[in-house]
């Protein structure tokens, strides 16, 4: 079950912080600063996009706080990709994160099944590559460059897949057929703009940005999955804080379900409140035009689609950035069928 992935750029640092996740020296997230002795505080993670519009929606309109109640202090902290979040949880900085897929894998293979657990979904889809004018297919793109997010997150495992299967080539340090970049989504839309890259594989917003800036969408990835269905984002939660507070996370996911209903009902608030929240995080709200043009990619659900998760290990294993992972154990949907339970709405099957 040993994971490997990205193997030279793993530091002593990152493991001197996984040892103390796992040994159980970290902070699991009792505050007793400050007054709030006694009160537990749950560090939670997300990214502030619209593929996160849960937790993003959640934090804002005060639906986590409310289910979480008065005993628990919610601290909220936004990260731009997914194994930065997951750095965090090792070093116990973060008790419970929105991530992708293949960041979620990795925590769970470097900690050998002991690190986190995902106990809900929260979205499907909201992915392309977006490409200049003149790339019209992926031989197009031999020679070219594609950025993603971050090197071994989620876009940029699905991209180099993607290639491969179009039989071009890619490596880690930027070579190959297609030169992958990886960079901040923000910093994407400049380079795009500039033409110091071609393409770029992105969640949303980026995805219109790009398109907005003169950019063609060359692939859409719910067109790459079975009836258009892959996790984006979950919600994973380290097993420390897990079995020290269970009861925290039963009201974590319930606030998790309680926002996406609220996502999936109200969209023209959801979408209102996601603009405010990028906006305060970052200075700039995000337009509302540009959230309503993303929104039709995405699909909130609490289904965290286990199945997609296996296929995107394969395809990180086929292009030489993990080691075969075993995934036993990596779920605990208790939680998650508690809260639909609760709020009526058909339970999920545990893996």
């Amino acid at each position: 079950m040993r994971r490997l992935p990205l193997r030279r750029l793993t530091t002593l640092a990152t493991l001197a912080a996984l040892g103390a996740a796992t040994l159980g020296t970290a902070a699991c997230g009792d505050d007793s600063a400050g007054g709030d002795s006694g009160r537990v505080t749950l560090r939670l993670g997300y990214f502030p996009n619209i593929t996160h519009a849960p937790a993003v929606v959640g934090v804002e309109k005060g639906i986590f706080a409310e289910k979480l109640g008065s005993d628990v202090k919610l601290d909220p902290k936004t990260f731009n990709a997914g194994p930065a979040a997951i750095e965090a949880v090792f070093s116990g900085a973060l008790d419970a994160t929105y991530i992708g897929p293949n960041p979620t894998v990795n925590a769970f293979s470097k900690s050998r099944g002991e690190a986190v657990r995902v106990i809900s979904g929260a979205a499907s889809g909201g992915v392309a590559l977006v490409v200049k004018p003149g790339i019209n297919g992926p031989q197009d793109l031999k020679g070219k460059k594609v950025a993603t997010p971050q090197l071994g997150n989620t876009q940029d495992v699905a991209v180099r897949y993607w290639l491969k299967q179009q039989g071009l080539t890619t490596t880690k340090e930027g070579g190959g057929d297609v030169k992958i970049v990886p960079q901040e989504n923000a910093q994407t839309i400049e380079t795009f703009n500039s033409g110091t890259i071609d393409g770029a594989w992105v969640p949303e917003p980026f995805v219109s940005r790009l398109v907005n800036a003169g950019g063609r969408v060359l692939v859409d990835e719910r067109d790459l999955w079975p009836d258009r269905k892959f996790v984006i984002t979950n919600l994973l939660v380290s097993t420390k804080f897990l079995k020290a507070h269970p009861d925290v996370v039963q009201k974590l996911v319930d606030g998790q379900v309680a926002a996406n209903e609220f996502v999936n009902t109200k969209p023209d608030e959801a979408q209102q409140a996601i603009s405010d929240a990028i906006g305060k995080i970052t200075g700039k709200p995000l337009d509302l035009k540009l959230i309503k043009q993303a929104w039709p990619t995405l699909e909130f659900t609490n289904d965290p689609i286990p199945t997609s998760l296996k296929a995107g290990l394969d395809h990180a294993v086929e292009v030489n950035l993990t080691e075969p992972v075993d995934l036993k154990g990596l779920y605990d949907l208790t939680y998650l069928n508690n809260a639909l339970k609760a709020a009526g709405k058909p339970e999920v099957v545990q893996p």
